[in-house]
């Protein structure tokens, strides 16, 4: 257990399960990892080995007897007539029958109906009306001799969900561990290894979480299959509905005009709309206008008077091409179905999460450590519902006063839900809230700058933010930065601009006046780049960038070349140290010699590993007209990082030659394992100067 894992289970004894469990008892049961997890907190909350075996098995021997497989429902049927009343675990749903003035309830799996259910049960679970809700519950069979009435009974019956949470015990737990702790215990709670994300990685995961805590948030997430999109919605919490396929009526979404029956954002805190995209859609024009008026309002009508509800959207779909295909034929809307791709109802998305970021799920990415019962945190983000945080950035920077009320509004309720996720407590700091207002901002300008080109007509927008000391930082998002040869062009207003011999002569141009945006792009250039002195960030999570084109052209002529980087020292870093060397080879000429000389710190836990690795490289260098030689910096005070040439470049990077997140899969056909420019960043600076 790590001491992450002992710390949980210090201050939220009772609350959490370790993540592994739920396969382990699943079995061929279908049904949410909340109500898994529910059963599984009853028995299995505990770090005592013996305790959870026990615990595993109850588990298992409860789904085995009462949970109902519709291929046995007939047995269970059997079960119930038999004995009188058997408890069962299903999906329940409840309709008035207005002819005998009674409710009636229908069993998913059992396949069971018209079984009778009492008013003040109703009363108590209003959400069975709208939609089936898991249950356990205490069937009866009573036969009548009147064919009117149904033999089952429904006795007792109660929404698989806790009962009750210490939101103030929740919080004071929360004091007890450090940002990064907590965001590593968010993770594992939804199932997946902190290990296996990088920092931003980490925070869209969250940001999943944003309509769960925040009223009336409206969240897009478009990109490619199997990423887990729908997974939060469908699996995490009783009070979120996904509705598949994308596709529903306004009387089940609003209100049922003939019965005067609220629908499903009056009854859950977060719909979602599965499978969204598809330009072969179609939807319900009325539909959409409606969504329109509640997504901007929080208030739909379809009678006289209006009515008001909390729920939250989320839209979730897949996208059909790479980021940089949609920003130069079209927009990174483009998958919207066509009635949804319209500008006033873009414009009432407070967020778009780039789906395109986060990685293809795999076995590797999930837990086996400790995390929150899906169920107990549920509770707790829905009691944030009622909390506003939206002022808490205001103590320490301030939003553009350029932009639009509805911008402002979508940054701020943005902020407010991962302040809520991160920091329920409070305690931020000015550099915690900085972080959470790039994310914030970013997610907003992504909707603006896309509304740009698809609306003509929508103005520009400055997106920026000024701290304390009055300097204005500037927003720019992750493909804006990577590829800003297609971002800023305005299909709406030029849609013949389609010619790949243009496109690569603007490409030529940006590169011949600026270095840095060949690095950023990565595209092949006609010309040799000007080299020019400068300072350039790159952003989490973006691709396209390496060795070559940050340092490829400063070392060209280069015969002498000095790396300093006090920690080449695992493999994967020494690794990252002989693609260097294999960059030099590939740009030198063939009959010129090139020396490459490393300055690194000793690894003092595996130092004869360090050696021999890189003894290797040199080994490897025999023959290829680059000679490798390394040497350890034994003064221990070395900390900066960067390559000096003998030509009279010195390039400074605050990771050094660390820049590249690992690659998850560890195969060979893992194109991030074999091209650099397919694998994502860290957070990192590069600055160019001649000495």
């Amino acid at each position: 257990m790590s001491l992450l894992d002992e710390k949980i289970n210090e201050h939220f004894a009772g609350y959490v399960v370790r993540k592994d469990l739920v396969k382990a008892v699943k079995g061929n049961a279908i049904v949410p990892t909340y109500v898994l997890e529910y059963l599984l907190g009853q028995y299995c909350a505990t770090d005592d080995e013996a305790s959870i075996a026990s615990g595993i098995e109850t588990v298992k021997d409860i789904l085995r007897k009462h949970y109902v497989h519709r291929n046995e429902a007939g047995l269970i049927q059997s079960t119930i007539k038999e004995k009188g009343r058997y408890k069962v675990i299903d999906q329940i749903s409840v309709s008035l029958n207005e002819k005998t003035d009674s409710y009636e309830a229908v069993f998913d799996n059992l396949g069971i109906k018209k079984v009778a259910v009492d008013s003040g049960t109703v009363k108590a679970h209003p959400k069975l009306l709208v939609t089936s809700v898991w249950c356990i519950a205490d069937v009866q069979y009573e036969f009548s001799d009147d064919a009117r009435t149904s033999p089952w009974v429904i006795e007792t019956i109660k929404p698989i969900q806790i009962a009750r949470v210490d939101y103030d015990g929740y919080k004071e737990a929360r004091t007890k561990f450090s940002k990064d702790e907590w965001i590593d215990l968010l993770m594992q709670s939804i199932g997946f290894d902190p290990e296996a994300f990088g920092r931003r990685s980490k925070l869209l995961q969250l940001m999943r979480l944003i309509p769960f805590v925040e009223r009336n948030y409206n969240i897009i997430e478009l990109g490619p299959k199997g990423t887990g999109k729908s997974h939060i919605y469908s699996e995490f919490s009783p009070h979120g509905q996904l509705i598949s396929g994308g596709e529903v009526t306004i009387p089940k979404l609003f209100v049922n005009n003939s019965n005067g029956r609220i629908g499903l954002v009056g009854y859950w805190d977060v719909v979602a709309f599965d499978e969204f995209a598809g330009r072969e859609k179609t939807a319900n024009k009325a539909l959409v206008d409606i969504m329109k008026n509640y997504m901007a309002n929080k208030t739909f009508s379809r009678g006289v008077n209006p009515m008001g509800a909390e729920a939250s959207f989320a839209f979730v779909g897949n996208t059909d091409h790479n980021v940089p295909y949609m920003l130069k034929n079209s927009d990174l809307f483009e998958a919207l179905p066509p009635q949804f791709h319209d500008s006033a109802f873009i414009d009432r998305l407070h967020a778009y999460l780039p789906g395109w970021e986060i990685d293809v799920i795999r076995g590797e990415m999930f837990t086996s450590s400790y995390g929150f019962i899906v169920d107990y945190l549920a509770e707790i983000l829905r009691h944030l519902r009622q909390e506003d945080f939206s002022n808490r950035p205001d103590q320490h920077f301030s939003v553009s006063e350029k932009i639009s009320t509805r911008d402002r509004d979508a940054v701020y309720k943005t902020m407010s839900g991962l302040l809520k996720v991160i920091f329920p407590a409070g305690g931020e700091t000015a550099d915690d809230v900085e972080e959470l207002l790039q994310l914030a901002l970013e997610s907003r300008k992504r909707v603006k700058d896309q509304l740009f080109r698809i609306d003509a007509t929508y103005p520009e927008v400055d997106f920026f933010y000024t701290g304390v000391d009055g300097n204005k930082r500037r927003i720019k998002t992750v493909e804006e930065q990577e590829f800003p040869q297609f971002y800023h062009r305005k299909p709406a207003q030029d849609p013949n601009l389609q010619s790949g011999e243009e496109e690569d002569d603007d490409a030529a141009v940006l590169v011949e006046d600026d270095e840095t945006t060949s690095a950023v792009t990565g595209s092949p250039t006609r010309n040799m780049p000007k080299l020019a002195e400068g300072h350039h960030e790159f952003a989490e999570n973006r691709k396209g960038v390496s060795y070559d084109t940050l340092f490829g052209p400063y070392i060209g002529d280069a015969s002498r070349i000095i790396v300093t980087d006090p920690y080449i020292r695992y493999f994967y870093q020494i690794k990252n140290m002989m693609e260097f060397v294999e960059m030099v080879i590939r740009r030198k000429a063939p009959e010129d010699q090139v020396a490459v000389h490393l300055v690194t710190g000793p690894d003092d836990g595996e130092i004869q590993k360090q050696r021999d690795l890189l003894d290797n490289i040199t080994s490897a260098c025999i023959g290829s007209g680059v000679e490798f030689t390394w040497a350890f910096d034994t003064s221990g005070t070395a900390h900066a990082r960067d390559i000096v040439t003998d030509t009279g470049w010195k390039i400074v990077l605050d990771r050094g030659l660390d820049i590249f997140q690992a690659p998850m899969r560890r195969d060979s056909f893992n194109l991030g394992d074999r091209l650099q420019e397919h694998r994502m960043l860290k957070a990192f600076y590069v600055t160019y100067v001649r000495q």
